[in-house]
């Protein structure tokens, strides 16, 4: 199981949205209503782990967790009453340097990948926001800015312990991977707490001879409140696709929601989400055959008392296919504290275990995360 197909994802996977959570950018120029600030995230842990089942191994490594180290480059300008602004990030394993555990690293050593995750630009104005480029997609999207183990480890029943990039999160124990697209996006102004934003993304292919006649439609709105020391945000998102092949048409759709609530440093997390013929993991190049249902629930409470975050975390999708076509049904349990050592500094240690049928897998990381 944990060296299916779904390795193939490994060059692609995860982390967004962390420049907004965990980052505070550099700002290098600001002059003439114009901006151009630097952010980045390092991160780096001992990991051990033991697998049971079809494959029994115990596996150490020293590797990045369930983010890639990345570097961003942010723009600004104010121009005749609109504000422009555009983002490209750099996302950077530090796992591929090993032949044996990645054919895709040509040189060990030095053939790191590089992934472009984000290569947009914004305009801004009293109408709302409108995006233009590549950027995450909506589906998902809040159930994994809201992890609560974004910046930790997380399963690696999908890419195998011994995984030559980073570790899933919650990917296929939860929620699905919003994949990076290319995609027009249309964000409405703050509407008292309330946000909407509609999406045409460039559709996912079904194969090199199938037929996408309209671009892939998806759409998250979130309310966000706060109220005397309690706060909370709640989410609902959508998406909906067609692919033709041979006159054979796969309809692919999907909802995805959350709630979060917050009082006196408690937190509750409550997400999921409910798809069809969008494989396992996303829709990036997993589109089904067969349209297969797949849904998944999260429910994470965490505990921040001064430095301190304690995390509490179980997660499960039922259902949906593999690019291969196989089932894959997983659930992840997840124990995890952080702790702040200043603002550019956070310790990790993290328990998980894994399991998919007979087969499971225990892990202990233990990493530091940077940023800048």
């Amino acid at each position: 199981m944990k060296n299916n197909k779904m390795t193939k994802l490994l060059p692609l996977v995860v982390a967004m949205g962390v420049s907004t959570q965990a980052m505070a950018a550099i700002t290098l120029y600001d002059q003439n209503d114009t901006t151009f600030s630097v952010d980045g995230l390092f991160n780096t842990f001992y990991v051990n782990s033991q697998s049971e089942g079809a494959s029994e191994q115990d596996q150490a490594r020293i590797k990045m967790g369930f983010l890639p180290n990345v570097i961003g480059f942010n723009f600004g300008k104010q121009v005749d009453g609109l504000k422009l602004g555009g983002r490209s990030s750099f996302w950077v394993s530090i796992n591929d340097t090993d032949p044996q555990r990645d054919a895709s690293a040509a040189d060990a050593g030095t053939g790191s990948l590089i992934d472009v995750r984000q290569f947009y630009a914004t305009v801004d104005g009293d109408f709302g926001q409108v995006l233009v480029g590549k950027d995450f997609a909506l589906f998902n999207r809040s159930n994994i800015l809201g992890d609560e183990i974004l910046l930790g480890f997380g399963q690696t029943m999908t890419t195998g312990d011994d995984g030559g990039n980073v570790s899933f999160g919650n990917i296929g124990t939860g929620y699905l991977y919003p994949f990076p697209n290319s995609q027009i996006t249309y964000r409405t102004p703050d509407m008292g707490g309330l946000n909407v934003a509609v999406g045409l993304m460039d559709p996912a292919k079904r194969s090199a001879a199938s037929e996408e006649s309209s671009p892939r439609i998806e759409a998250e709105a979130s309310y966000a409140f706060t109220n005397d020391g309690f706060s909370g945000k709640g989410w609902l998102g959508a998406m909906s696709q067609k692919s033709k092949l041979a006159g054979d048409e796969l309809s692919s759709s999907g909802v995805s929601y959350g709630l979060n609530l917050k009082a006196a440093g408690l937190s509750l997390t409550a997400s999921g989400f409910k798809a069809k013929g969008v494989g396992a993991a996303g829709l990036g190049h997993l589109l089904t055959v067969d349209g297969a249902e797949v849904d998944g629930k999260l429910i994470q409470l965490s505990y921040t008392m001064g430095a301190e975050r304690f995390v509490l975390s179980s997660g499960k999708n039922d259902g949906g296919t593999t690019d291969g076509g196989s089932e894959l049904d997983l659930e992840n349990k997840t124990a995890a504290i952080f702790h702040s050592v200043n603002s550019n500094l956070t310790l990790v240690g993290e328990f998980d275990k894994a399991e998919s049928g007979d087969n499971s897998i225990k892990t202990i990381a233990l990493g530091a995360v940077v940023t800048f």
